[in-house]
């Protein structure tokens, strides 16, 4: 029988843990720096005055070193808790504009739903640990956020 090579402890090993999480919410796509007429041409069914409504999915990607003796880049439960805090309380069945006053000045695009959550996500995870936002609007169109 061969043998198998002993892993080297001084290895570092990077690992990416994704944690999957859906909310509901409902926003309107206008910008006050545009005229109705524009926002309209801009943002077409999505600048319905009444606003509209996703089920987003959203992929919360950390990337780190896989701790020898926990085997784990981060716990699971804590990174469970951090999307709790960050974007069920804040955004689950909320109106985007109404509700979440960083929209009241910024479109609530799902670009900018990304940087909301990205910059809301480093404040409260460990440091350079945040890898990826992705966020599944619809199952056609995603958004991805790397802090860039």
């Amino acid at each position: 029988m061969a043998e198998v090579p002993a892993v080297n402890d001084a290895a570092e090993r990077i690992g990416y843990l994704t944690r999957v999480q859906r909310f509901s919410a409902c926003h309107r796509l206008h910008s006050t720096i545009l005229s109705d007429e524009d926002n309209k041409k801009v943002y077409g069914k999505c600048n319905n005055p009444n606003g509209h409504g996703h089920n987003y999915k959203v992929e919360v990607t950390v990337r780190g070193k896989i701790d020898p003796i926990t085997g784990m880049v981060m716990n699971m439960v804590d990174l469970k808790r951090c999307i709790e805090t960050v974007i069920m309380i804040p955004l689950d069945h909320k109106n985007l504009d109404k509700d979440v006053p960083y929209f009241s000045s910024i479109v609530s695009t799902t670009e900018n739903v990304a940087v909301y959550i990205w910059d809301n996500m480093v404040k409260i995870l460990p440091p350079n640990l945040l890898y990826e936002i992705r966020i599944h609007e619809t199952d056609n169109n995603i958004v991805v956020y790397r802090g860039e």
